[in-house]
């Protein structure tokens, strides 16, 4: 068994994330790496079975855009690109925001079976990377809030500690504003 598939079934990790976080030299987030015996698939459980607040917990979301100058290079006419968007637990995705951050003429939220295609994971355990293929990835800047936050590796029961602008960066995510306002 190789190292990555070994440290994935200690911490409960997808392996696939597991070998994301040692190809980018993060070994010591898979050792933060937490498991649960009930699913934290919603924001809501996992803020409940960490016992953090909701905007702690860092949401990957799969959208997918349709007329943007800015994903469509590699595309057929037509063809609708994934986005993953980044977003503290306890907000919404605006997705105006989204479509005008990427000059998109329509943007809409993946179905599971698009979710899986893309990222490798189901929905609730969706990481911020180490998916199947690369994607556009915006982050919303209400994660910079909070000096950690908690997000999914790789399945519906585990979660990993990171500091938001380190997320950000192995993300490679765009920081934008993409929160629905309060209003």
């Amino acid at each position: 068994m190789t190292t990555a598939a070994t440290d994935a079934e200690e911490s409960g990790a997808h392996p696939r994330f597991a070998e994301a976080l040692r190809a980018l030299g993060l070994d010591e987030l898979l050792a933060r790496t937490r498991r649960f015996p009930e699913a934290t698939r919603t924001a809501a459980e996992a803020a409940t079975a960490i016992g953090c607040e909701l905007s702690q917990i860092c949401k990957s979301l799969i959208f997918v855009a349709w007329g943007s100058p800015l994903l469509d290079r590699d595309r057929e006419p037509g063809e609708g690109v994934p986005v993953l968007v980044l977003m503290d637990g306890a907000s919404r995705v605006d997705v105006e925001r989204v479509r005008e951050e990427l000059g998109a003429r329509k943007v809409t939220r993946a179905d599971a079976a698009v979710v899986r295609e893309t990222t490798g994971y189901a929905i609730g355990g969706v990481p911020p990377f180490g998916h199947r293929t690369r994607t556009r990835v915006l982050a919303d800047r209400s994660l910079l809030a909070h000096d950690l936050v908690w997000a999914a590796a790789g399945t519906p029961y585990t979660v990993f500690p990171v500091g938001p602008k380190e997320l950000v960066a192995h993300a490679g995510a765009t920081l934008v504003d993409v929160r629905e306002s309060a209003e």
